[in-house]
């Protein structure tokens, strides 16, 4: 079964070299004409520009966590702070700021931000405002099967480090960088709004160095965008940005086609708490899915539990007691035994795995704490894979879930986007640094070049494990346990699993077993 999995990627890697396609004539055919080079009108958000007010160097279709970083990240370099950026959202969070109140309840939507994305945070200036609001540091992660044949416990130690990440709220994570963003001397202009048609007509010959041209003209001559609102505002731009989802209306535009697969899964999500502070991630592999318990501090946790459809309308609707009480029992002894913590000497049919290794106190499998409340509402969504053929066409990139949706198997979904974002502020700035047009193909292919590859990657690796633990079979739930034996007492292996998921290694060993 995994063989195909590899197969159908590697068939989508290679298109992805292959289907290089400019969206040149079939979006400009899709473009309504009614529009066309209408200026834009100042709003609440928009600050003034000594320039044309519709003509910007980047526009960003979608500004959420993904977009926002991307516009932080372009605002904190010197080569792109001096840049006009257009940032397309209707979400009305983004003319606001300090949003969050101390008091509010944890919200169910989450993020586990790696050391990586940690870093990046902090070299854009958006982290010290996340550190204002709740989020919780974890340095131990215990992953275990329902078979009770196994289990492997990572410790930032292991690679001496001091946390292996931090659950954040993806409202604080937005919110920090908003306020970022708002912090920062840097053209941006929000236009709250959604995009409804796009254009980039073939280029022509070159405009005259003695003539400041009109966007429009710019537009005619292939040298911008023009990218059509719903307001009825239009705009122009050198480079587009799709950093708006799953669902990308910059993609289907573009004209860039995708690969991927329904689960025929649905993850439910929500907040609970405990009696006492949690500081551990725990996963535990159930046989409909995987459920995982991750710290977000003030002794919450957050709840993300992969089953199939039905179950997930029956958790969702059942009450508050019964759904607490079957939470429990995912957690600790239902659908099969603990692990056992080896000692030293015993043996089994993993005994060649531990050799003369000896486990510490820390080392040992623990039962994760008991859930006593429920703290959010339960949210329930469908779970699929999919991925862009192509990242980049002339004037157009795309980010973060436009370009990517993963399984929410190893919560890596945005610091995949993250790496995107920061990816690409680089490359434009590393094509301003030699005079390049930051619109033009030869240069946005460095960061398809760069990403594509990690993100395939990262993609087969959580689709390989999500069917291997889709499946309960005598000898796959054998082959399953020895894989955790490996990463529990293999140290090599174990540092190289952390390093890979931590965002500091590119490529996993063969076996690399959670992110």
């Amino acid at each position: 079964m995994n063989r195909i999995i590899v197969r159908r990627l590697s068939v989508n890697v290679s298109g992805l070299r292959v289907l290089q396609r400019s969206f040149c004539s079939d979006a400009a055919e899709k473009v309504s004409s009614s529009n066309s080079g209408q200026p834009s009108s100042e709003s609440e958000v928009k600050q003034s520009f000594t320039n044309n007010d519709d003509q910007y160097d980047v526009a960003v279709v979608g500004g959420g966590m993904v977009g926002m970083a991307l516009a932080c990240s372009l605002a904190s370099m010197p080569l792109t702070k001096h840049l006009s950026v257009a940032i397309i959202d209707s979400n009305p969070a983004l003319g606001k700021s300090n949003f969050i109140k101390k008091e509010d309840p944890p919200d169910p939507r989450v993020s586990t931000v790696t050391p990586a994305t940690i870093s990046f945070f902090k070299e854009i200036g958006a982290w010290q405002y996340v550190q204002e609001h709740r989020h919780a540091y974890f340095d131990t992660m215990q992953v275990w099967d329902y078979t009770g044949l196994g289990y492997t416990k990572y410790n930032a130690r292991d690679v001496n480090k001091e946390i292996l990440g931090c659950v954040v709220e993806n409202k604080v994570l937005h919110s920090s960088l908003l306020s970022c963003m708002q912090n920062t001397e840097f053209r941006k202009t929000i236009y709250p709004s959604r995009l409804t048609s796009m254009a980039l007509l073939p280029s022509s010959s070159s405009i005259s160095v003695d003539s400041t041209p009109s966007a429009t003209t710019l537009f005619t001559k292939g040298h911008l965008a023009k990218l059509d609102l719903s307001d009825g505002k239009s705009l122009y731009a050198k480079l587009v940005v799709g950093a708006d989802g799953g669902k990308s209306r910059v993609r289907e535009l573009a004209g860039f086609k995708t690969t991927g697969w329904s689960y025929s899964q649905n993850a439910i999500i929500c907040t609970v708490e405990h009696n006492k502070e949690n500081y551990c991630a725990w996963q535990r592999f159930l046989p409909a899915g995987p459920i995982a318990l991750l710290p977000i501090g003030d002794n919450f946790s957050n709840i993300v539990w992969t089953m199939n459809p039905k179950d997930a309308s029956d958790c969702k609707s059942m009450n508050e007691d019964d759904f607490v009480k079957i939470l429990n029992h995912a957690l600790d002894y239902g659908y099969g035994p603990h692990p056992k913590s080896i000692s030293s000497g015993s043996v089994d049919m993993f005994s060649w795995f531990r050799g003369d290794a000896t486990l510490s106190a820390k080392e040992c499998f623990e039962v994760p704490p008991r859930v006593v409340k429920l703290a959010s509402e339960r949210m329930v969504f469908p779970l699929s894979l999919k991925h862009a053929n192509n990242y980049v066409s002339k004037r157009v990139v795309l980010i973060g879930d436009a370009a990517h949706t993963v399984h929410p198997l190893a919560g890596q979904g945005v610091n995949l986007g993250f790496g995107d974002a920061s990816t690409l502020s680089r490359i434009i700035a590393e094509g301003i640094a030699v005079g390049a047009d930051i619109g033009e193909v030869s240069l946005l292919k460095k960061y398809e070049a760069e990403r594509k590859p990690a993100n395939v990657v990262m993609m087969a690796v959580l689709d390989g494990f999500q069917k291997a633990y889709s499946v309960d079979f005598g000898p796959l739930n054998i082959l399953r346990a020895a894989a955790f034996h490996g990463a529990q007492y293999i140290s090599p292996l174990k540092r190289n699993i952390i390093s890979y998921a931590s965002g500091e290694q590119r490529l996993p060993l063969p076996l690399p077993l959670f992110t």
